[in-house]
């Protein structure tokens, strides 16, 4: 009875061993972005069907944010954002089930060009001033290609500006792409108070606060690199759409 009774506790202990292991592996802090554009003389009918769409069908870990592109290359197009989600929970999604998947080739694409993209990024903690889920309605997305083998470098960079948006109030995401065409940062500034973060005189002119942390003629150090270590990068404006997105 004693040996059973001890067996019982190493088996328990093993399973209590085992479950921040699990946790680990079940992290959340994948997102699927989707680019659409829809027909120019069709968007309120595409909006419509976008809208039941995703409230019949995305919840839980397939939850959508759903951006309206304001700005850049790709303005007039909509963002659809999945997640964050594991991995894992990536593996068993699938179409999610053969209703959703008439649904949105039936009832959502005819309102669609061709044109279309899709992409996956990693949250990185270590690199931004944000939780994922701490959201808000207005971004700006830069995106950030590193030279081939430069990506550590620009990491590194990316960690030297972290401190300093932290010490100016700035809210920012940093996602890294995977399996996802070119090595790519994104970089999403969540205005918190709107679009008044960008005006003149909102909060001191970064370069002042970037050198008081990392010392004087830093800030031209730091653009020096960007000049190495990347090859391209370009911004946007994008606008939350709650009447589209998940309930």
């Amino acid at each position: 009875m004693k040996n059973l009774l001890q067996f019982k506790l190493k088996i328990l202990f093993l399973i209590l061993m085992l479950i921040p292991l699990l946790g680990i592996s079940q992290t959340k802090n994948v997102v699927a972005t989707s680019r659409v554009f829809p027909k120019v003389d069709k968007q309120l009918e595409f909006e419509k069907v976008l809208a039941s769409h995703s409230q019949k069908y995305h919840t839980g870990d397939v939850k959508w944010r759903v951006f309206q592109i304001q700005s850049g290359p790709d303005a007039g197009g909509f963002q659809i954002s999945e997640g964050p989600k594991s991995w894992q929970s990536e593996d068993a999604r699938g179409d999610i089930n053969v209703e959703h998947n008439n649904d949105w080739h039936k009832n959502v694409t005819i309102y669609l060009t061709d044109r279309n993209s899709h992409a996956y990024s990693v949250y990185i903690d270590s690199l931004s001033t944000v939780a994922i889920g701490d959201y808000s309605d207005k971004i700006q997305v830069t995106h950030l290609y590193p030279k081939l083998g430069c990506s550590y470098r620009v990491a590194t960079m990316l960690k030297s500006l972290k401190a300093a948006w932290a010490a100016d109030g700035s809210t920012v995401v940093v996602y890294e792409a995977n399996g996802s065409g070119a090595p790519q940062y994104i970089l999403v500034r969540r205005y918190k108070q709107g679009l008044k973060e960008k005006e003149d005189g909102f909060r001191k002119p970064f370069v002042d606060t970037y050198e008081k942390i990392h010392g004087k003629g830093s800030w031209g150090i730091f653009n020096d690199n960007i000049k190495e270590y990347v090859t391209d990068q370009w911004s946007e404006l994008l606008f939350y759409r709650a009447d589209l997105s998940s309930k």
